[in-house]
């Protein structure tokens, strides 16, 4: 559950449950703002996930640290064709831009991306 905090009240939960049911009538549109939440077939595991795993982009942060660590030693048998070394690459430089946002952040990368 996401933690909500306005001025001087502290800790506020809010779950976008809410919106969805208020939302719905409307097709998910309120005035010339969209709002798409989305579907999952188990949004109670999805929640659980969110509040005891971590966030989407933590999940997604762990799961770039762990291609890292596989292209780093990823041995081809066969040479890669231009369209799979292309995909490689714009792999690694997206995870780089997202190190040099961390970095510029204040926030550290788990791992250092090593170049290819």
């Amino acid at each position: 559950m996401s933690i909500f905090k306005l001025p001087l009240s502290g800790n506020v939960p809010v779950t976008v449950a809410p919106w969805t049911a208020f939302l719905s009538p409307f097709n998910n549109q309120f005035g010339l703002i969209n709002i798409s939440l989305g579907r999952s077939s188990a949004p109670e595991v999805e929640e659980e996930v969110l509040d005891s795993v971590g966030s989407y982009g933590r999940q997604l942060g762990r799961m770039g640290d762990a291609l890292t660590v596989l292209l780093d030693h990823f041995k081809p048998e066969r040479p890669l064709s231009r369209a799979e070394k292309k995909a490689i690459r714009a792999l690694r430089d997206m995870l780089e831009d997202i190190d040099d946002i961390k970095r510029k952040r204040g926030r550290h990368p788990q791992l250092e991306r090593s170049a290819e």
